[in-house]
């Protein structure tokens, strides 16, 4: 393993991205998996940088007289003719009293060339594709400032768009002439250092281990055990299917596995994956990745639920009984245990032959821990893409697909014409959800899911298993405990469901409308504040309401798909419960990289915003 040359808590200069400038900035830690060192600039931002991109402080020469600027924000752009000794001191002067052997007149050409170099209109907005710097479809919109603006001189000259800021990290802005230039200017500084006093050696200390989520390798371990048994837990007693007499009797091995089960799940995976690769549907780009790369991603997922519905109105036409998904409903909830571990281990696997800029920010070098995080980003065969097809189709749609099979199996069991209020309320309610969910696939690009966890144990059974079993509790819970509902109790119920949704979509929407337009006049109402990294803080419209509207919006409708099962077992309330603690988790983790990569705008965003999901109370 390389060496590391700088040692955390060391002073030195840092190039800003995209730019020939350096700065004053801290060493935090190094990951010594990317080669990565964590920088901190003087104004609290926080990017990660190469070690070519950083020099010791003897590297540099000081004016006798000026500040040396030694911030980023403090930089004016823009090209002058000349700059006043109270400016800045320029980079290549190394401190006083050092020796040299070269020449005045080779130190006065570098000067000279140095200058200019330095005052080419250069670009200091730089936005990183993951890693510490992310954008979560459930996060901020990014948009043209327009009211709090520290860097707004800096601002209003050197702009980018988004993916213009990606090009430049990987390609030059400079010309080509005064690139070749620049290095040979660094080339003599090099020189001028190595013939001066000898530097102090540096003691290397260990790489700081990377901060690990999910409470560790031991929380992980845990949880890829516990949630297994706790969902068969769950499904294992049909006839009373309540937390009240948990934990069950366990059953016989007869009634947890079946061949033909596992071939049926098979089979739709397959099926599922057959629409997928479908030529319909528009072709996107996704978010750039640390090699400047932008895969592409065909939206068709409401197209495969269309054809999806299609094949199962076929099969109740030709009479097909679907209440053989509600009999060997546990086997069928193991089956899909078994793949998604099946798939977690292939996923493993072939992340070791994956190139260092394919791996997921978020893998630590830990074994058990990558395992259920995934260490591939964005694992694909061909073209097709495991990630993202598993979070939207097998899942999802299936999800949709047992609770039809729950309505179906209701009306047989109790001799009905037609299924009960509850469980309409609960079918329609989901439906929607789904729905929603596909004709606004686009979104999915842009969350923590795609652009910064990788594809392990954790998305495969959280996909494949977690969503189309625990999610359609509510659903399996009608079919032997059903509950009649009044028509006032199922308006209420109704209009909460809409509260729920209207907040939901319309802060998801009024976000996507400002990373797709942010120069809309229609937006022009909404305040912001202005991060160093040149991103923006939404603080007014419903992002400055609370800080995650959107998860707001999603409780309150789980909460209204439970309220037709009424109160006579808490297992209807299982999913409201896991899900307020799942995005009480999540919004932690939006916390501590967002404050992370903002900063001091960060800690001003949470003044202004002080309540991250339910006002008033959290």
């Amino acid at each position: 393993m390389p060496s590391r040359k700088f040692a955390d808590g060391e002073v030195v200069r840092g190039r800003w991205p995209g730019s020939s400038l350096y700065y004053e900035v801290e060493i935090l830690s190094h990951d010594s998996n990317s080669q990565l060192y964590t920088v901190k600039y003087k104004d609290g931002t926080e990017l990660e940088l190469k070690e070519s991109d950083i020099k010791p402080l003897t590297s540099f020469r000081q004016r006798k007289s000026g500040s040396t600027s030694s911030s980023p924000s403090r930089r004016r752009g823009g090209r002058s003719r000349s700059r006043s000794p109270g400016r800045s001191r320029s980079p290549g002067r190394p401190p006083k009293g050092s020796r040299r052997s070269a020449s005045a007149s080779q130190q006065a050409d570098v000067k000279e060339a140095r200058r200019e170099v330095l005052e080419v209109k250069l670009t200091p907005l730089i936005l990183k594709p993951f890693g510490n710097s992310i954008n979560r479809y459930n996060g901020e919109p990014e948009h043209i400032e327009r009211n709090d603006m520290p860097h707004k001189n800096m601002q209003e000259k050197f702009h980018l768009s988004e993916e213009s800021s990606y090009i430049s990290t990987q390609y030059s802005l400079r010309p080509k002439r005064e690139e070749i230039k620049l290095q040979e200017i660094d080339s003599k500084e090099e020189k001028f250092v190595a013939k001066g006093p000898a530097r102090k050696t540096l003691e290397v200390t260990p790489a700081p281990t990377k901060d690990l989520e999910f409470g560790g390798v031991p929380g992980v371990f845990l949880i890829m055990f516990g949630l297994p048994v706790f969902l068969f837990l769950l499904l294992c007693k049909q006839k009373d299917p309540s937390l009240l007499n948990f934990p069950p009797a366990l059953p016989a091995l007869s009634d947890l596995w079946e061949t033909r089960v596992f071939g049926v799940y098979l089979l739709w995976f397959f099926i599922q994956a057959l629409f997928y690769l479908l030529p319909i549907g528009k072709v996107v780009e996704g978010t750039p990745l640390a090699d400047g790369r932008r895969l592409k991603y065909r939206l068709n997922g409401f197209y495969a639920f269309i054809l999806t519905s299609a094949v199962i109105g076929a099969f109740l036409f030709w009479g097909i009984e679907l209440n053989y998904v509600y009999k060997h409903f546990l086997k069928f909830a193991l089956a899909a245990t078994v793949f998604s571990v099946a798939l977690s281990v292939y996923l493993y696997a072939r992340s070791w032959k994956a190139s260092r800029n394919e791996l997921s920010p978020a893998s630590s070098g830990n074994a058990v821990y990558d395992f259920f995080i995934g260490r591939e980003l964005n694992p694909r065969i061909g073209t097709f893409d495991l990630k993202y097809f598993c979070e939207l189709r097998p899942g999802l749609i299936g999800w949709v697909v047992i609770n039809l099979v729950m309505l179906l199996t209701e009306m047989k069991l109790h001799q009905r014409a037609v299924p009960s209020l509850a469980m309409i309320l609960v079918n329609s309610f989901q439906l929607l959800y789904v729905v929603d969910a596909l004709w606004n696939e686009e979104a999915l690009l842009t969350t923590m899911d795609i652009i910064h966890d990788g594809f392990g144990f954790m998305l495969a059974f959280g996909d494949l298993v977690w969503v189309p079993f625990v999610y359609s509790l509510q659903a399996f819970y009608l079919v032997k405990h059903p509950n009649e509902v009044s028509w006032p109790m199922a308006s209420l119920i109704i209009v909460l469901k809409l509260c729920g949704y209207v907040i939901f979509r319309c802060a998801n929407s009024q976000k996507n409308a400002f990373r797709k337009n942010p120069t809309d006049p229609k937006l022009a109402h909404l305040k912001t504040i202005r991060t160093s990294t040149g991103k923006n803080l939404l603080v007014s419209g419903w992002w400055g309401f609370v800080r995650h509207p959107n998860y707001l919006g999603d409780l309150i409708m789980a909460l209204a798909w439970s309220l037709p099962c009424g109160f006579n077992h808490i297992l209807p309330y299982f999913y409201v419960i896991y899900f307020t603690m799942l995005l009480v988790h999540r919004e932690a983790r939006d916390e501590h990289h967002c404050k992370k990569k903002y900063g001091l705008a960060w800690e001003k965003y949470c003044q202004r915003v002080p309540y991250r999901i339910f006002p008033y109370i959290y």
